[in-house]
């Protein structure tokens, strides 16, 4: 089955990403730093590395890359990867707990004003039912009746 041009570049793409990514140290549980591991990790199949198929290529460029990495000792290290991204994380996490203690501090502030202004709202409710009161010894003004001029 031959694959386009566009599809072949995309497969491309997806095995230098994978490339990279296994060359970091990023290596699924059970894999290894390999051709296999490679062909997975991208969704190709492992024989286009070999020979003169379309991707051999890049199976030259990854081991390569690999015995660059090994001449360095600088072996990938799944580890190594996965501690780096925990790290990551775990400081990621710290900001989103900064920022919720930020809010629930904004929050209770608020909450506080609030029962406070309801407080003296009721305290004011208060006065003015006791001032209006019909118990209360309050000396009413006699109300007169006006005539009103107008249309009735």
């Amino acid at each position: 089955m031959r694959i386009s041009a566009d599809q072949r570049i995309q497969n491309e793409n997806r095995i230098r990403a994978a490339i990279d990514r296994l060359l970091r140290g990023e290596i699924p549980p059970g894999g290894g730093c390999d051709i296999k591991t490679l062909a997975s990790e991208a969704g190709v199949d492992r024989t286009a590395f070999y020979g003169s198929r379309p991707y051999a290529h890049l199976r030259a460029e990854f081991e390569h890359r690999l015995a660059q990495l090994q001449n360095n000792c600088e072996t990938p290290d799944p580890k190594t990867a996965q501690i780096e991204r925990l790290k990551a994380e775990i400081d990621r996490l710290k900001e989103r707990l900064n920022q919720a203690h930020s809010n629930i501090d904004e929050l209770t502030d608020f909450h506080s004003r609030a029962l406070a202004q309801l407080a003296a709202q009721h305290e004011e409710i208060l006065r003015l039912r006791a001032a209006t009161d019909p118990n209360a010894t309050v000396t009413r003004l006699p109300t007169t009746r006006q005539k009103i001029i107008g249309p009735c």
